[in-house]
């Protein structure tokens, strides 16, 4: 909410127009005494001058004394007509602050000042009794015109205020909905690339470890790294592809895996040398596709796990259920006896962005040792209505 004591800034034209105006009052409530005065007591005429250019000088300082202003420019209109404009300007500004508190007492100086002016106005032919509700008017005008203007200020200031407000909360949004995107494409790319990395690094540590493999053994081996690091670089363009601003800019995004690409998940990585037993107790066709991603992250995460700390184990896959009880996904692979001889690093964001991933699907994800000394990754993720 804007504060009462709201002032825009005003340009040089806004003060010379102002000025015109009071100046124009100034001159039309003097005109009327001015000669007589000028006649019959010329030290008047000069007083009067000289309180007028006193207050219309004063006004340079009204916002930032507007109370103070306002009380010493009406009280010297008892005696000079000539602050008849600057009085009223005063009175005004400080009526913009809407504080009645300080607009009654100021308006109440002006209207005795008004009056008894008016009552020692030797020319004057009006009855005073039309004098009085006369200048009451105008006072009350001048005082409504005031706040009106510092109504309307107030009004324009919150509009901005909430025009601003609303500018940053959507540069806000903006800003968290491009974390939110940047994080899926990290939690993307690690998925995809991890899986990859790790069939480079276990074939890599064999070449480099293993002497009494046979020609053919190297070159199927080094077949497999070209491979998978062809196939990482794919990918990794594959998901770096969204982030290009234009719409032409970068290829159609790839169809994103499906249940039905976890037999091929698995062939695949049985093929790179690991030791998959799969058991599927739910038809794949019929999963949803926003499942069956998660599903085959689950899945293409656990194998990598298994792959980095355990390759030369067994790793069972299994999934149940069904629309009615969700689906259930377990990853269980014993525990290697001694370390690998030559291991992927252990950055461990693999499973926490799966647990985000269930998480945000509405499921559960839980990774333990069993006592078997298996390691354990389960998963249940709610069947799509």
């Amino acid at each position: 909410m804007p504060s009462v004591t709201y002032q825009p800034p005003l340009r040089w034209w806004n003060h010379a127009w102002r000025y015109v105006l009071v100046v124009a009052i100034s001159a039309i409530s003097w005109f009327e005494i001015a000669p007589w005065q000028w006649d019959h007591r010329r030290w008047w005429f000069w007083t009067d001058l000289g309180l007028g250019v006193f207050s219309l000088v004063l006004l340079a300082w009204r916002r930032r004394h507007p109370f103070a202003v306002a009380v010493v420019v009406n009280a010297v209109t008892v005696v000079s007509w000539s602050s008849g404009g600057p009085a009223t300007l005063a009175l005004v500004s400080l009526a913009t602050r809407r504080r009645w508190r300080e607009v009654l007492p100021v308006a109440a100086l002006g209207l005795v000042a008004g009056l008894a002016l008016e009552r020692m106005n030797p020319v004057s032919t009006q009855d005073f009794a039309f004098t009085i509700p006369f200048v009451a008017v105008v006072v009350a005008a001048t005082v409504a015109w005031g706040m009106f203007i510092g109504s309307r200020r107030e009004l324009i200031a919150t509009l901005r205020e909430r025009a601003e407000t609303a500018e940053v909360e959507q540069a806000s949004r903006v800003a968290q909905a491009r974390t939110a995107e940047r994080s899926r494409i990290a939690r993307e790319m690690h998925d995809v690339l991890a899986h990859r990395i790790s069939l480079v690094t276990m074939h890599a540590g064999a070449l480099a470890y293993r002497d009494d493999l046979s020609r053919d053994e190297v070159r199927t081996t080094a077949g497999i790294i070209q491979d998978n690091s062809h196939r990482a670089m794919v990918e990794l363009r594959e998901v770096l592809g969204v982030l290009r601003d234009g719409p032409g800019d970068s290829a159609p995004e790839r169809p994103q895996p499906s249940a039905s690409d976890l037999r091929a998940l698995v062939d695949e990585a049985r093929a790179s040398g690991t030791r998959v037993d799969l058991w599927v107790g739910v038809e794949l066709a019929d999963v949803p596709d926003a499942l069956g991603r998660t599903a085959y992250r689950v899945v293409q995460e656990g194998l990598t796990n298994a792959r980095k700390h355990a390759a030369d184990t067994l790793v069972s896959v299994t999934l149940t259920g069904g629309p009615a009880d969700g689906l259930t996904i377990e990853v269980r692979n014993p525990l290697r006896v001694g370390e690998p001889v030559a291991s992927a690093p252990r950055s461990g964001l693999g499973l926490a962005g799966l647990a985000e991933r269930a998480e945000l699907a509405g499921g559960t994800l839980t990774h333990e040792v069993s006592p078997a000394a298996e390691f354990v990754l389960e998963t249940w993720l709610p069947w799509p209505t």
